[in-house]
């Protein structure tokens, strides 16, 4: 019998059972793709991560994502998350205030660092790869009949676009907190009219926030995924930054340096706080980061007679 330890960590809150929830299994050696789909099938949660050496010797860990469904090419909460992890178990060097350390995931090399308060992980920020502005969903009354909406809730004075920073996401503006709060996914609509667009995730967002302190409130439905809605969503984070610095809906567009909080997962019962940074000389992006703090929430292990 093999024991396979898992790591329990909530990403994107300080607080426990806020955020979303992250398993890590910081041994991945031997453990073929297939096992590691059925093991996040198992825990099903929106991702698990399995830590190996590092294919490239410039880099320092080789993280693999899954969610309950497929195996996915980047995400930010379990990047954040194995972070988290790998600090806690002293795998990182803490000896000054900040540590980088270069994670290989589908889509390439991925910066994180970690800031250290007393030795332990107080904040972790990722870098995402630039953006990609994508095609226009110009159907606006097919979107507001499929999140239950009326179309003039669905704010006309900005697109429905598809932007990715390593994934891609469908971004619809709203007017108002009160229709975000009513949105329920309409299944059918989705397959017909989105489940082969350019992204069939939906990502949806309003200026109106819950915290004082929040630039933007959000929820995300990715069925394509297996992921029903998304408490936190760190890899559409730093494209909806891209979108919202594009269109000028953040305060301080003009500056070179953007930072601001986005709020999901309310409607969860679990609130997500997720730092967002984009850098941009003049008119052109320049670097998106994205990041937050976790709360480690236990460990276990599965008992396996073949791994």
């Amino acid at each position: 019998m093999r024991k396979l330890r898992y790591h329990l960590v909530d990403v994107f809150t300080n607080q426990p059972f806020g955020g979303n929830q992250l398993a890590v299994f910081t041994n991945g050696r031997g453990l073929s793709p297939k096992l590691m789909q059925q093991l996040a099938r198992e825990l099903n949660f929106s991702e698990t991560t399995f830590v190996l050496p590092p294919q490239a010797a410039a880099n320092d860990f080789w993280v693999r994502i899954f969610t309950p469904a497929v195996e996915m090419p980047m995400a930010g909460h379990p990047t954040v998350g194995t972070a988290f992890v790998l600090a806690l178990e002293k795998l990182l060097d803490d000896s000054g205030p900040e540590t980088t350390i270069r994670f290989e995931e589908g889509v390439g090399v991925i910066p994180v660092r970690v800031q250290w308060q007393n030795k332990q992980p107080a904040l972790i920020m990722m870098s995402q790869p630039l953006p990609e502005f994508g095609p226009e969903f110009t159907h606006r009354g097919v979107i507001a009949e499929m999140l239950s909406l009326d179309p003039g809730e669905i704010d006309p004075s900005y697109p429905l676009q598809v932007v990715s920073c390593g994934l891609p996401f469908l971004y619809v503006p709203l007017t108002s907190l009160a229709a975000l709060r009513r949105v329920k996914l309409r299944y059918d609509l989705w397959e017909q009219h989105l489940q082969d667009f350019a992204s069939p995730h939906l990502f949806v967002f309003t200026l109106e926030t819950e915290l004082e302190k929040s630039a933007v409130h959000c929820r995300m439905f990715a069925p394509a995924l297996g992921i029903a809605e998304d408490p936190a969503t760190g890899a559409a984070s730093g494209p909806l930054g891209c979108y919202l610095v594009k269109y000028g809906l953040i305060d301080g567009r003009s500056e070179e340096k953007v930072s601001f909080i986005s709020e999901q997962g309310f409607e969860m019962g679990r609130p997500s706080l997720i730092h967002i940074e984009i850098e941009q000389a003049g008119e052109h992006i320049t670097a998106v980061t994205v990041g937050g703090q976790c709360v480690y929430m236990g460990e276990g292990y599965f008992e396996l007679s073949e791994a």
